[in-house]
């Protein structure tokens, strides 16, 4: 069971789209999925069809309450093999709920080893900061999965957010590596998205994905209907470019 964080702490880089995107194309491919909502704005909650509304037991009670993880867990009804323990807005308040708690960076680690081996991959998406849900996240992973949006302020944060994830491996979770870097909102017209490519490359060398994702409206509209893209639009540029970074990240997985 590999456990993959998918982190950066700047907001609107494609995070929850590429947690809900690549958990859903690798159920199809019928590898067993938990992604794991710990984002208190509950986007990937929203983005696989669940009502956060009628929830009533979330990662917030893991987190706070040690409420064992397998009992909320829910079966995804849209795509076969694909599990999620979702986020409601209780969760906002977990970081100052967790300042008393002890041992409180390992609460998700050791609620993950209550569930070991039952999936073939665990997903987490993380809050775009860096608070006791985040480093729960990244203490609890083997890797992590950074998307980095293809604009010039995107790279100031690159290396705060190396500085981060070598602070946790440091002296939190030696294990942590970066597991790939995916660019995301990528124009191939301008000259600054392929300068930010390059940037990254020289940064991360060959940990940055081949498969770059593209501006694409029918990737912003899908969460507004609950639906990964392959059920909202399977023919877009967006859904072909996160099938083919699926295959991508399988073939990886082989080497």
């Amino acid at each position: 069971m590999k456990i993959v964080s998918i982190f950066n702490q700047k907001g609107g880089v494609g995070k929850t789209t590429t947690n809900i995107n690549i958990s859903s194309y690798l159920s199809m491919e019928g590898y067993k999925v938990l992604t794991i909502d710990i984002d208190p704005q509950g986007n990937t909650t929203s983005g696989l069809g669940f009502d956060k509304k009628k929830i009533t037991k979330s990662i917030y009670d893991v987190i706070t309450n040690n409420s064992p993880i397998e009992t909320t867990i829910k079966e995804c009804d849209l795509i076969k093999n694909l599990y999620i323990v979702p986020s409601t807005m209780e969760l906002a308040g977990a970081e100052v709920e967790l300042i008393s708690k002890p041992n409180r960076e390992m609460i998700l680690k050791e609620q993950l080893e209550r569930i070991r081996g039952k999936y073939d991959y665990v997903f987490i998406d993380c809050p775009p900061s860096l608070g006791f849900l985040t480093i729960n996240s990244l203490c609890a992973s083997d890797s992590v999965l950074i998307p980095i949006q293809c604009e010039f302020y995107a790279l100031e944060g690159v290396g705060q957010l190396v500085n981060t994830i070598q602070l946790v491996k440091k002296s939190l979770n030696k294990e942590l590596e970066v597991e790939g870097v995916i660019m995301s909102m990528y124009d191939s017209r301008t000259n600054l998205c392929n300068d930010v490519v390059d940037e990254v490359k020289k940064y991360f060398l060959d940990k940055v994905y081949k498969t770059t994702i593209p501006r694409n409206i029918r990737l912003a509209e899908a969460p507004s209907f609950g639906l990964p893209i392959m059920l909202y639009d399977d023919k877009c540029k967006g859904a072909e470019a996160y099938e083919q970074l699926t295959r991508e990240f399988i073939q990886r997985q082989e080497r």
